[in-house]
């Protein structure tokens, strides 16, 4: 990596020049720039606005699922197999889906490795269970707080490796030449010097980008992602990246309080679903009104837990998914005020 200065409409901007930056300090950030590293490519840094704003560092739910291959048990499984589940999903191109469901023993296995605790027998098979939309048992967990755990451990094999890491700089333009086909570097805001005229930008001149930003969070009115994460791909379609494979946003109901989806084992012990005025007055139960009996409702309530995300599939004949819109009726089209869930 080298460094320089030049001039730039009468101010000083501090440049780095070096093959690859990757963008973003949550486990994909952590695990890229670990990887490149690791494959020998030596001249490679990360950029990151905060190293404790990502949303694998600050996100949780009550069971935080990983998600990879069959590793455990008599249920056939297969990377075909998987894959397909992937592409059914309707936002992953079929030859993605194939290579992240090929790769994802090796990748599960490089976790286990450095230390993330997933659970296995005593034969050493890494157990798994069933998660939403998926019809095998592919999923594993280390409790609520999975992908920080993940996060802090890929965060201390960088630290080991010693590979320079740029906290508090955050990414305001992509530079691409005049055709947008290929990049040249990356502007930055140095945000410990905002006050700085001759040190508020920093500019990294590289030959390739790893994005590792994570999805559009801000662009949500009641969102579970952390407060923290404003969201960076508009600055990739800006300078002509295509929008493909984009991650899928589920829907479903939440905590916008401590920012966790309703699930799992809060649906599984069967709560009340309550709606109040807004000073908490004139309490009522208001889900018995639309199911035809209240076993259809339990059954509904509690499917809920592992069928978290809204799916219209799931609204018929009673489906968990009702919930979702008996909840939205209550709380926005009636005005009704707050829901509790109790």
């Amino acid at each position: 990596m080298l460094c320089q200065s030049t001039q730039f409409m009468n101010k000083n901007i501090e440049i780095y020049s070096v093959n690859t930056v990757v963008v973003g300090s949550g486990a994909a950030g952590f695990n890229a720039v670990d990887r490149i590293h690791s494959f020998g490519q030596k001249d490679v840094v990360l950029v990151t606005e905060g190293m404790n704003m990502g949303t694998s560092r600050n996100t949780g739910s009550d069971k935080q699922t990983y998600y990879k291959l069959t590793l455990a048990g008599d249920k056939k499984d297969s990377i075909y197999d998987m894959a397909k589940t992937l592409f059914d999903g309707g936002s992953m191109d079929g030859d993605v889906s194939l290579v992240e469901a090929a790769l994802s023993p090796k990748c599960f296995y490089r976790l286990v490795d450095i230390g993330v605790p997933f659970p296995h027998n005593k034969y050493g098979e890494y157990i798994g269970y069933k998660t939403d939309h998926d019809p095998g048992q592919r999923a594993t967990s280390v409790g609520p707080l999975t992908s920080k755990i993940m996060t802090e451990k890929l965060e201390e094999q960088v630290v080991s490796r010693r590979i320079k890491i740029f906290d508090g700089y955050q990414v305001i333009g992509i530079l691409t030449n005049q055709e947008k086909n290929s990049v040249t570097g990356l502007l930055t805001l140095n945000l410990h010097h905002l006050h700085e005229e001759e040190k508020r930008y920093t500019l990294f001149n590289c030959r390739n980008i790893v994005y590792a930003t994570g999805g559009p969070a801000a662009i949500y009115q009641d969102s579970v992602y952390p407060e923290s994460q404003t969201g960076a791909s508009g600055i990739a379609y800006e300078a002509g990246v295509k929008g493909k494979n984009v991650t899928e946003s589920q829907f479903g109901i939440a905590s916008i309080k401590f920012r966790w989806n309703l699930s799992g084992t809060y649906q599984q012990v069967l709560p009340r679903y309550i709606s109040t005025n807004q000073d908490g007055s004139d309490e009522k139960e208001f889900l018995d009104e639309y199911f035809s009996n209240t076993g259809k409702m339990l059954d509904a309530i509690f499917l809920k837990g592992y069928q978290w995300p809204f799916d219209p599939r799931k609204v018929e004949n009673e489906g968990s998914s009702l919930i979702d819109l008996l909840v939205y009726h209550e709380k926005t089209v009636k005005e009704g005020g707050s829901i509790w869930i109790l």
